[in-house]
């Protein structure tokens, strides 16, 4: 292969991650109430992780300590977040969905398996297991090598 058709398949994975999020967030926009992409991913997290603590979502995210304390406030301000200090470390508060939040968080899921669906629409099993083997490679050989 060529260096031409190198760049074109990154391109191409560029470009479908490009229109997945387009259509995620698209779908997040007409939501009720309005979801961000990180509201989403830190609803997510707590759904699987219920009494995270801030400072796990930082670390977990990436993002710094202020934009995660934003985020959190907005998210508990719509009342889709509780919180409690924490019994074994008072300066530590431990995070979880309300029952707004989680039938928010399953709505979000439901989308987002419809999306996924789509997709993947009309991939076999064997070509959905061989295109994952081959994505993780390229991925290995990004994060694993020096340039």
């Amino acid at each position: 292969m060529n260096a031409t058709a190198d760049r074109d398949i990154l391109e191409l994975v560029h470009r479908l991650m490009h229109d997945y999020r387009s259509l995620k967030y698209r779908s997040l926009r007409s939501g009720s109430p309005e979801i961000t992409h990180m509201d989403s991913k830190v609803l997510s997290h707590l759904d699987g992780q219920p009494g995270a603590s801030q400072r796990e979502l930082v670390v977990r995210s990436g993002r710094d300590k202020a934009q995660v304390a934003r985020l959190i406030k907005g998210l508990r301000d719509r009342g889709l977040l509780s919180a409690k200090v924490d019994d074994n470390d008072r300066r530590s508060v431990r995070l979880s969905l309300t029952e707004r939040g989680r039938t928010v968080q399953r709505a979000l899921r439901k989308q987002d398996e419809r999306l996924k669906a789509k997709a993947i629409a009309g991939l076999s099993d064997s070509e959905l297991k061989r295109l994952y083997e081959l994505l993780s490679r390229v991925r290995d050989n990004l994060v694993s090598q020096e340039i």
